[in-house]
């Protein structure tokens, strides 16, 4: 997966001398011996300065590969950090040169969590949180996975510090967004969290919030506790 980094600097119109034939002009017009004075203020270009934009936090990507997957590897082994973003700039400059949901080989996960929170249920800024979830069909997940990233790392949510991250989860005939949360049991939080997120994305199906700690001990017959 390559990353291209934002062009450090682009030539403007600015940068460009107002009249191009000043210089062999005055070069004409010089005596003998004297030398055209580089520091003329008329004839220096001046820098361009690039202005970023700082996010409240700093957002990592993370991508777990079916290939890298064994089963006789602990859940979570073969997560690797892809970027760590914490500007408007860096967040388009990578997510503008990866592949989105739609592209991705079937079993892969691709994560966005606040920096320095590992999306695993061990985590402990995730240990005591759960997840909302919401259900594509395979190939449609791409637009609502960005709204997703936009209103995290926008701080669009009223409880936005519950918030550790969200994950895609691309299978063989659905794709899955989930958010992650810190603490499962401020019920106020979590359906605020649920409502704000259904509203952004417009989606008209049943939002289902599960405990990370029922889903280690349950799996597949975990059941939602709030519902959106």
């Amino acid at each position: 997966m390559v990353v291209e980094d934002i062009p450090k600097s682009i030539i403007t119109d600015d940068q460009i001398t107002a009249n191009p034939n000043r210089a062999i002009e005055d070069d004409n017009n010089l005596e003998e011996g004297e030398i055209l004075d580089e520091d003329d203020s008329s004839a220096t270009s001046k820098p361009v300065v690039h202005q970023s934009h700082p996010l409240e936090n700093s957002w990592t990507f993370w991508f777990d590969t079916p290939t890298a997957k064994s089963k006789q590897a602990s859940w979570g082994s073969s997560m690797r950090p892809i970027y760590t973003f914490s500007t408007v700039e860096e967040f388009w400059s990578i997510y503008n040169n990866i592949h989105h949901p739609g592209k991705l080989v079937v079993g892969a996960d691709f994560y966005c969590f606040k920096h320095k929170i590992e999306p695993k249920w061990e985590d402990p800024i995730c240990a005591n949180g759960g997840k909302w979830t919401a259900n594509y069909q395979r190939g449609k997940s791409d637009t609502s996975w960005l709204y997703t990233l936009l209103a995290m790392i926008g701080e669009q949510f009223d409880h936005g510090d519950e918030i550790c991250g969200a994950v895609v989860n691309v299978r063989g005939r659905a794709e899955k967004i989930s958010i992650w949360t810190k603490n499962a049991s401020n019920e106020a939080a979590q359906v605020s969290i649920g409502k704000q997120w259904k509203e952004f994305l417009d989606y008209n199906e049943t939002m289902g919030f599960i405990f990370h700690d029922d889903a280690r001990k349950l799996d597949r017959n975990a059941k939602n506790k709030y519902v959106v």
